[in-house]
């Protein structure tokens, strides 16, 4: 998803003024920001100052992003940098211990997206796909995503639908989301992932395979 079009589509926009960009780009990452807060076990308070000073860091550096692909891992990076700043304390650097300094230091260019940012970009896609989708496709999948889960009955006195027809109608919906632009994309970016997974495991056991043969014949 580093080259997803809609990233740079909203980067370009947020550049050239647009603030309805910006706050879908503050939607999409705010996520993203928090969670990394949280792997550093910050506070609410610190982990409220830390998202400030991205974004007010982003509004900054937006316009000298050399890659606007790359806007969620400069924020990643941004924001690790940041709460090990403010996880300078003795006391608190202490606890984190020096396995998170490390992590925080990653290099922002390093070719592999971490876990956070790989679900934050999953979550930016469904949420934009959900956008795309009818009204009631969208509520319905939105009651069936809850937390805590939503009975069928509640949905189907919401939705004014029987209880029967939600099993087929979220099937319906969910076919219509993966077809939107941003979960295709998602999908296809992931399946692509996984194939180059697989070919190069298989290319591991080859060659393994290989040396075995060449210890066995003694060439």
């Amino acid at each position: 998803m580093r080259d997803d079009p809609s990233v740079v589509a909203l980067v370009t926009r947020a550049r050239a003024g647009d603030k309805a960009a910006w706050d879908e780009i503050v939607e999409r990452y705010a996520p993203l920001v928090w969670s990394i807060c949280v792997a550093f076990r910050l506070s609410r308070a610190d982990a409220d100052d830390v998202g400030q000073t991205v974004w007010l860091s982003l509004v900054e550096q937006l316009p000298r992003l050399r890659e606007p692909a790359a806007l969620p891992g400069w924020l990643a990076t941004a924001t690790r940098r940041e709460c090990l700043r403010c996880a300078h304390g003795a006391e608190r650097r202490q606890r984190l211990g020096l396995r998170l300094d490390q992590e925080a230091l990653a290099d922002e260019h390093a070719p592999a997206p971490d876990r956070d940012l790989l679900d934050a970009e999953r979550n930016a896609a469904l949420m934009a796909g959900l956008r795309q989708l009818g009204g009631r496709c969208r509520e319905l999948l939105a009651m069936l995503m809850r937390e805590p889960p939503v009975s069928y009955a509640e949905i189907g006195a919401k939705l004014s639908m029987p209880v029967g027809a939600i099993g087929p109608t979220r099937a319906r919906c969910l076919a219509k989301l993966r077809r939107t632009p941003s979960v295709a994309a998602l999908i296809r970016s992931e399946r692509e992932t996984q194939g180059e997974g697989e070919r190069h495991g298989q290319a591991v056991v080859d060659g393994r395979r290989q040396v075995a043969r060449r210890a066995q014949t003694g060439r």
